[in-house]
Formats: C-alpha cells, structure tokens, sequence
C-alpha cells in the first residue's frame, strides 16, 4: 500500500501513512509531521510523493515509508536522552525525525540526547547540515543535539557511543561488527544486509550484551560502500 500514501502536502503523506497503517504510533506521527520532506529533497515538486529520490553522489533519500517502518521498529529505544546513530545521513531527514522522538520539552532527561549522523560525502554532510537549518533546525545543530560529521559509516561514531539506538540507512554486505559493538546494553540496530538479495535485520542487544537478529521484510537499498564506488 505504500504508493498509496503519497499526497500533495508533507501533513497529508504523513497522515496517508498512518491510515495505511506504516506509521502506528502517535509519537512517530507527531515526529514526521514536524520534520518537511521538502526541505530535504532535490525536487521539492516531488518532495511528497512515496518513492526514493537522487540526491547526487549516487546516494537516494528513501521512499517516506521506509522511514517510518524504520522510525517505528526502533521507537522503544527513542527515548528522551537517548543516543542515536544515523548510518548513512544523506539528506538529514531521519536525523532529524530521530532528534524530535528524543527530544521531550523542558525535560531534563533530555540534557545528554543527541543524534550523531555520519556521511562519507562531505558534500552531502555540508547539504544535510543546510537542510536542517531549513527546517528550523538551528539550534539543535548548534548546541551539537544533532551532529552530522563526514566519515565511514561502517565504523560508527565511537566518541558519541554506546547508541540506544542505530539507523542503517544503506546495504552492507554483512554484519558491521563494529556497529554491533556499538549498540548499548540494551539497544536496536535497523540495517539493510545483502548485496543483490537484501533484507532488513533488526539486531537486538540485550542487558546482558547477547545479540538476537530478527529478519523483517526484502528491501532494495544503495550498498554501504567506499566513497570512490559510489560516486
């Protein structure tokens, strides 16, 4: 049902999406609303339709429920103060939808939540970092509640670790243990694996450090790869 949900305003995909039944929680409605898909897309006339998008450097922003079907599967780790890793932030629009299901108003839980996103095009760090701002945004990339850097997503971002919380927003041919290791005690990765066969892997840790992966739905994503193979 998802090229159902495409509509002519960013409140009217988010709402095709929960009557589709992809978007199931109010919080993660709440979330999507707040964050315009068109300040983060190349064509703003198409900003709004279900379906991947080029953003150049032969990276895609993913068809909106995608987003949602990840935001939701990550949700019980989305907590106020939680720490949350992007893999792969293109555009910045999940880095943003992350930041407000962490973010609680006037709460001091709050103080330590930040969402590090990480690119290997700079080009598309310098962009997504644009693109926030756009969305009012300000403030939080200032004060450093989200930060995009340029890097190997493959090897996370150790200083901002463990991560309640790990977004996978492209294909790696197996397991990053890195990013497993990553994970906080208890925490959630949402990764595409494979390479002409993929599939979502949900990767549970649990409070004692042992790992369950939950295969969830067939998926065709860019590949995790070098910064010279992709563009």
């Amino acid at each position: 049902m998802a090229w159902r949900c495409s509509g002519t305003t960013n409140l009217e995909l988010v709402q095709n999406m929960a009557r589709n039944h992809i978007i199931t929680s109010d919080r993660v409605l709440e979330a999507m609303s707040k964050v315009d898909r068109a300040c983060f897309v190349r064509e703003p006339k198409t900003a709004y339709e279900d379906s991947p998008q080029h953003i150049g450097y032969g990276a895609t922003i993913s068809a909106p429920h995608m987003h949602a079907y990840a935001v939701e599967n990550l949700l019980p780790f989305l907590k106020p103060g939680a720490r949350v890793l992007d893999v792969g932030s293109g555009s910045g629009y999940i880095s943003a939808v992350l930041y407000h299901l962490i973010q609680e108003p006037a709460d001091p839980r709050n103080a330590d939540g930040r969402v590090y996103g990480i690119e290997h095009i700079p080009e598309l760090v310098d962009w997504s970092l644009d693109n926030l701002r756009k969305d009012g945004l300000d403030a939080a990339v200032d004060q450093g509640k989200i930060k995009i850097v340029a890097g190997d997503g493959r090897k996370g971002q150790p200083d901002g670790g463990p991560f309640d919380a790990i977004h996978v927003g492209a294909a790696a041919p197996i397991m990053p243990v890195t990013l497993v290791e990553q994970l906080a005690s208890p925490g959630r990765m949402f990764i595409p694996i494979g390479t002409h066969s993929q599939q979502i892997l949900q990767v549970d840790k649990d409070g004692n450090g042992n790992i369950t992966e939950t295969p969830l739905l067939n998926v065709l994503y860019v590949p995790l790869t070098d910064r010279d193979k992709q563009v």
